[in-house]
């Protein structure tokens, strides 16, 4: 059971990440949370039951351990003593930022991806109904998404170079040392 609660809980660490930074709105605060609930659910692991809805339980323990983290950091005192600067709340201008970003970063995306994501995960299509309604497969729907997911968690995160273009890099060094394209594309392939 170790080695196959060990891969469920890896399987699930992106899911996790994204409700993480969904609570804290902290990318280090998100990844530190996510850490916390690891740990605590590999020493409760003997108290999940196979068979049972895994990542629930995942999702619980990481909600749980954030509720305590938020608690533990209440402090209590005379409300006259605080500054009045400690009462002042962030502007919403960092949400706005933040959509801003999440928009500038949707428009650069390919056409058929964008729309792929917004069908699947704003709208709650499945995979087939998305297939269905672009006239693709279903593998290729499932791609799509993925690839966006991909791009844009690359891009909002701030990494230099999205895989396509470390990709393309290669195949283009491929062509430049006297390679022909097929030879590039199937070494990119295989």
């Amino acid at each position: 059971m170790t080695n196959d609660f060990h891969d469920q809980v890896i399987a699930l660490l992106p899911r996790l990440r994204v409700q993480a930074l969904s609570l804290t709105r902290n990318r280090a605060a998100a990844d530190d949370l996510v850490q916390d609930a690891v740990c605590n659910a590999l020493s409760a692991q003997h108290s999940f039951t196979p068979g049972t809805n895994f990542p629930a339980w995942m999702h619980r323990i990481l909600r749980n351990r954030f509720i305590s983290d938020l608690r533990k950091k209440r402090e209590t005192g005379d409300i006259e003593d605080v500054p009045t600067s400690a009462l002042a709340c962030s502007g919403a201008h960092e949400e706005r930022l933040a959509v801003k970003e999440l928009a500038s970063a949707m428009d650069r995306l390919p056409a058929d991806q964008r729309e792929a994501l917004v069908m699947v995960v704003m709208q709650g299509m499945s995979y087939e109904e998305l297939a269905e309604a672009s006239g693709c497969a279903v593998g290729t729907a499932k791609s799509r998404v993925f690839r966006a997911r991909r791009q844009l968690e690359t891009w909002l995160e701030g990494e230099e170079q999205s895989t396509e273009t470390v990709r393309l890099r290669g195949v283009v060094a491929r062509l430049r040392a006297g390679g022909t394209a097929r030879d590039a594309a199937r070494t990119q392939m295989g």
